[in-house]
Order: C-alpha cells, then structure tokens, then sequence
C-alpha cells in the first residue's frame, strides 16, 4: 500500500466514526475504517438500541396490568427472558449489517482489527502488523464503562454491557449509578418483575437535569417499588450461598442476585498511541478537541464520547458529518453544543432540552416558570397512580421558552419536536398562540397560563 492512497483513517466504527466515514468517502475521499469488536458501536451493539428493546419489554407488563380497567381479561401472561434476548441479538445482528453495508456501500474499507497510531499520518493494524499512511486520522472509539473504587469483591460486579447477556433474569439487583444509565435499567428491571436497589453517592438523581424533574422522577421510582439508597456508597461484595451481599458505607448489607455498577464511563483512549503522537488528553483521558473536532496534533480529529463533549449518539452523528464535511467536502461547519434535547428512558420516561430552572437563575435571568403535574387519561380507568410533569422556563421580558421539560409516557418523542420551536426562539406568545390537541399530554405545554413562580 503506498503512502498517498489514504486519505482518512477512521479508528472505531460506532456511530460517529461510520457517519464521518461514509459522508468523506461520498466526498472523493479514500477512506479506511478499523473496528476490532463489531460495527455500530455502544449505541448498536451495547448502547441505547438493545435498552429501548429492554425497556419495551418491561412497558409491555404494564401494559398488562393496566388492561383490566379498560375491560380486558388476559391470563396465563409470562415473561421469557431468554426469548427476548435471542430477539434483541437478531435485531442488532440485523443492524450491524446495515452498518457495515451502508459504510461499504460508499466506498469504506473495513478492517476489523484493532488499530493504533503510530504518528501524526500513520496507523498500525495490530492484526496484521502492516502500517497504514493517512492524511487524516479520526479517532471514534467512544467510552467504555466505569468500574470505579478498587473495593473488595469488585470483579463480582457486572457493567451495562454484560446486562444484555445475562442467562437469566435477576430476581434481586443492586445498581451502583445515578445517571442515564442506572436510572434506565432499574425502571426496567423493576418492571420486569426484579427487586431493585438504586445506590449512588449523591443525594438527588440525575445530576444536571431540572430539580423539579429529578424530584419527580424519583417520587415515581419509589412509587413502583424501587429501593432509592441515595447518599451512599458500596464498600465491599461478598460472594454468598444465594447470590452476593452488598455491604453500604453506612454499614447496612443488601442480598442480591446480580450487582451492577452504571457510574459514568471513560472515554476510550488506552493503548491507542495518542500521547506518543503528540495528542493532548485531558484528566479523564479524552482527547482534548476544538470546535472543528481537531485534536492537539493538525492531522488527528477526534469525536463522540471519545472527547467527552456531550456523550450523546445523534451528537456524534453530527460531529462525525462536520469534520468530513469541513474537511473533505469543503463545507465548513461546526456542531452547537449548547441546545440539544434529549430522552431518559426511565419509569417514566424524561424528555428535555434547553435551560434547567437552576442554570436560569445562575445565569442572572429574570425568568417565570410555568408547571403542571396531572394524572395521565390512560391513568384514570387503569388506577395506575401515576403523574405527568410538564415544565416550561421562560424569560422575562422577552417571553422566549428557554427551556422545557416533561416526566410521562412518550417524553422522548414530545421534546424532540419541542425542540424545534426551542430552536427557533419561540416565545411563550408563541406556545400560547397555537392551538391544543385534545385529549393529549403534550397539550399541557401550549395550555399553562398562570406562573406557578
């Protein structure tokens, strides 16, 4: 292979990576993209695709449950974990392909193997041993997760990628986490019929959300029987006749089946060569990036959650399509960090974008808040008891929506059109101008009119 016939190397086929790949190719480029585990990364493989399936699954018992309201009598309804995880791996087997094919498609090599940078232009493909030249080099190889404290008994704990594989459904889990993921898969288990403890270290969920909504969501989480241990920490793992005991920094044990620790990931950076080709990390690891997503070193870009900007996959969608587009197709642009919405997936789910209640007022704005909690129609005749929150930060003066956010069934699909008009700048005015859907949730947010403060 000479020296001038790459003109990218892209080290990691998830989302970001296969985006800019494919976007460069289409643009003349010769592309070239290594992948050592499989195509399509954390969100296709380990990520957000199989805990959406996870989380219908656990949505489908109550579904169940609310049906005798509404008239229907179902018995003998059983669940099978291993039928629903031989489906999921149909599913993203069936995804990976698209991966692959859609990036092959546009003219990217794959190889599969682990490759490593061996300078500015050079890359290493550790299967082989042969060293490629690049023009470029894209680093995309995402995160991986946290294992956290070295304590006692640690290696007895499993991560959200060895939860997609389990042979059997926990009838007891402890999970360590606060965040996205311990939240998502506590409301999943828990529906899925398993006793659940949510241990973390702070005090409230969901570090960085709205506190309105945090308080919310949790009440809920309690409401469905989840034990909430917030405040604490795990000192040890014991190994048991039954299953494990969990010992808490406040001295208290916890008998489980399965012990899951979701406390944050680490951007993906060991033993691929950055430091040695002159690429600057930061404390975490990441690879430290400006607004073009170019690294420290001219000819190396990076992005996704490998630079620890915002951990989203549609984020490093767009990441991955500006650098091939500045890059190669001499369309220069850059991704806006600063508005971007986005879901939980938890019991119930979470939906939102733009400015918490808290950051408003740090920022020294005048603002109004607008809230409404109210029981969901479907709500009434199942007896669930259950509430929506619907949340709207508004600016004084100018009336602009800088922020909205939502706790109830389908939050995720109503924020991602909120965000649209949050985008634009719509104000209040705006919101109150047009007219309801009725009867829906999402009607509440075009129908508050009195300031709750």
């Amino acid at each position: 292979m000479s020296e001038t016939e790459i003109d990218l190397f892209v080290i990691g086929g998830g989302s970001g990576g296969v985006r800019a790949a494919r976007i460069a190719a289409r643009h003349g480029a010769k592309v070239m993209l290594a992948e050592e585990y499989r195509m399509g990364g954390t969100c296709v493989i380990r990520g957000c695709v199989p805990k959406k399936l996870f989380v219908y699954a656990g949505r489908f018992a109550h579904d169940l449950e609310d049906m005798a309201g509404f008239g229907w009598s179902v018995s003998d309804a059983r669940f099978d974990w291993a039928t629903l995880i031989a489906n999921k791996d149909k599913e993203i087997g069936r995804l990976e392909s698209i991966y692959r094919t859609n990036a092959e498609g546009a003219g990217v090599e794959i190889v599969t193997s682990r490759a490593v940078v061996e300078g500015p232009n050079a890359v290493r493909i550790v299967s082989t041993g042969e060293v490629v030249r690049a023009r470029t080099i894209l680093i995309a190889t995402g995160a991986r997760p946290a294992y956290g404290p070295d304590i006692p008994g640690r290696e007895l704990a499993i991560t959200s990628n060895e939860a997609f594989h389990l042979p059997a459904l926990p009838r007891r889990i402890l999970i360590q986490g606060g965040g996205y993921i311990a939240v998502e898969f506590a409301g999943l288990f828990r529906a899925l019929g398993s006793e659940v403890h949510l241990v973390q270290r702070a005090d409230v969920i969901l570090r960085g959300f709205d506190d309105e909504v945090r308080s919310h969501l949790t009440t809920e989480m309690e409401r469905s029987g989840i034990h909430m241990r917030c405040g604490r920490t795990l000192t040890s793992i014991t190994k048991t006749e039954s299953g494990k005991r969990v010992r808490l920094s406040d001295g208290t044990d916890v008998e489980v089946d399965e012990v899951m620790l979701a406390i944050g990931r680490l951007p993906n950076t060991a033993g691929l060569g950055l430091e040695s080709a002159g690429v600057e990390l930061d404390a975490a690891g990441a690879v430290k990036v400006d607004a073009q997503s170019r690294s420290s070193v001219e000819s190396i870009y990076a992005v996704g959650d490998v630079t620890n900007r915002v951990n989203l996959t549609p984020v490093a969608i767009r990441e991955g399509h500006a650098f091939a587009d500045s890059v190669f197709g001499g369309k220069p642009w850059t991704v806006d960090h600063r508005l971007i919405a986005t879901a939980v997936f938890s019991e119930p789910e979470i939906g939102t974008v733009g400015l918490t209640e808290a950051a408003a007022r740090k920022e020294g704005l005048a603002i109004d808040i607008y809230s409404s909690t109210f029981r969901p129609l479907k709500a009434t005749l199942s007896g669930r008891q259950t509430r929506t929150l619907m949340k709207l930060v508004v600016e004084q003066g100018s009336g602009k929506v800088l922020g909205v956010h939502i706790v109830g069934p389908d939050a995720g699909e109503m924020i991602q059109l909120a965000a649209v008009a949050v985008g634009m700048g719509a104000t209040k005015a705006d919101f109150d101008r047009t007219i309801a859907v009725h009867p829906t949730a999402a009607e509440e947010l075009v129908t508050m009119r009195e300031k709750t403060r």
